[in-house]
Order: C-alpha cells, then structure tokens, then sequence
C-alpha cells in the first residue's frame, strides 16, 4: 500500500476521533442543561 493510503487512513481516523469527541461534548451538555433547569427549579420552591 501506498503512503497517501496511511494518510488517507489517518486523516479519517483523526477526523472519526473529533467528531466523537463534539459528539461527546453535546451530550455532557445536554445533560448538565438539565441539571441546571431542575436545580433552578428546586432553589424557587
């Protein structure tokens, strides 16, 4: 195999990698919104 398959290979798995991570990060801040809502829920009554 050639070097541009490795780069190619390389290239998706960075990518592939990044795209978890923003994926990951979306769902934490999914999670803590709601935190936050039932936390200021609680603190009004």
């Amino acid at each position: 195999m050639g070097k541009e398959v490795y780069l190619f290979a390389a290239n998706v798995i960075v990518w592939v990698g990044i795209g978890c991570y923003v994926a990951f990060l979306a769902v934490s801040q999914k999670r803590l919104t709601k935190r936050l809502k039932r936390l200021e829920v609680l603190h009004d009554e």
